[in-house]
């Protein structure tokens, strides 16, 4: 059990200290309650980040059940929670129960924030396996993470989304996988430089596709880091998982440059368990990029005013392979510009113009992906 501390937080040397695991540490770190407040968790982040963790940021104003959902899908290892005070009793068991609920109750389950030293053990006893005061060496937290990464095995209950969810772990290492397979009826492509909106993009097409009772998947690519072999994947803070609940399965998952070797068995895993439409988000993409064309049916490449002159839209590369184009952040100066030069280069392509942060334009290009 871990004993308060006034000394603070200190930083590590960045050093892969999980490369010698059966696998990167998945950890998901999520705010309960109203704690508005998110400097330190990001801390917390980049130093699991930095020596080699795959962390998962989920962002501020999560529910137990939305916290749960994300750990279920993302298949972490463990779940860092954080909260500053008075809501701990109440929110901790909520969670560990909402694992329970969505098919995992075998979930690790962390607790961070102020926590008085008399309710530690009302949390262990409600299922936390560790509770970590302010000032916690980050040694103990790396240690902690460490401990809990175990080589896969089955999941203890037979919910779909669950087992799906350990099926793609254990397929992009490229371990053999016994379930079923298909192709989903449309795999589409986001693509484009980073800044463009990709992430908020996707979100706000996941939002209109539950709204509308489709049955869709996004699995999301961030960069590993070519130091350490850590990420820090943070598409999942687009989304507002505390309205679309369930509705859209979304993975994410750490790349090296664009090797999609183990993607095909993700989609055929993902069209197996049912999903009608899979988005595929890359990380954000220079010229060359063009891989992602050879694994879906559709491309979109998300452009935004400011990207360049008429020159940069003549060079070979990503432009090409698109089948149809997003002038995202619309409201933004240039965007006339944009539009006059996509027009130049499109040959008759489609070209979408939206703000993804608004919603404006995201109808009709789902219409048009999914059509």
């Amino acid at each position: 059990m871990a004993k308060a501390t006034l000394d603070p937080t200190t930083a590590l040397p960045k050093v892969d200290r999980c490369g010698d695991l059966h696998h990167r540490p998945r950890v998901l770190l999520g705010k309960t309650g109203l704690d508005g407040h998110d400097r330190g968790v990001k801390l917390i982040a980049r130093l699991l980040r930095d020596s080699g963790a795959h962390v998962i940021y989920s962002g501020l104003w999560q529910t137990p059940r939305s916290l749960a959902i994300s750990a279920r899908d993302e298949d972490v290892d463990v779940v860092a929670c954080s909260m500053m005070s008075n809501s701990h009793l109440v929110l901790v068991p909520k969670l560990i129960e909402e694992c329970a609920n969505v098919g995992r109750p075998d979930l690790v389950v962390n607790v961070g924030g102020i926590i008085p030293q008399e309710d530690v053990e009302t949390l262990i006893a409600a299922g936390v396996h560790r509770v970590y005061h302010t000032g916690t060496p980050m040694e103990e937290i790396v240690d902690s993470v460490r401990e809990a990464t175990k080589p896969y095995g089955d999941v203890p209950t037979d919910h779909p989304t669950a087992r799906l969810a350990r099926a793609i772990s254990r397929a992009w290492l490229g371990e053999s996988v016994e379930a079923p397979r298909a192709r989903p009826r449309r795999v589409v492509g986001i693509t484009g430089s980073p800044g463009a909106g990709k992430s908020t993009l996707v979100a706000a097409m996941a939002a209109e596709a539950a709204r509308r009772g489709e049955t869709t998947a996004v699995v999301a690519f961030d960069p590993m880091s070519p130091i350490t072999g850590g990420a820090l994947l943070g598409d999942r803070l687009r989304v507002d998982f505390n309205a679309v609940d369930e509705k859209v399965f979304y993975r994410s998952l750490a790349i090296v440059g664009e090797d999609y070797t183990r993607l095909p068995d993700l989609v055929e895993l993902i069209g197996g368990a049912g999903f009608g439409t899979l988005i595929v988000e890359t990380v954000g993409a220079g010229q060359n990029d063009v891989a992602i064309r050879e694994h879906v049916d559709r491309t979109a490449v998300v452009t935004v005013p400011g990207m360049g002159d008429s020159v940069q839209m003549d060079k070979a590369g990503i432009l090409e392979i698109a089948d149809l184009f997003v002038a995202n952040k619309a409201d933004h100066a240039g965007e006339s510009k944009l539009m006059r030069e996509l027009l130049d280069i499109a040959e008759g392509r489609p070209i979408f113009e939206t703000v993804a942060t608004e919603g404006r334009g995201i109808v009709e290009l789902l219409d048009h992906l999914v059509s």
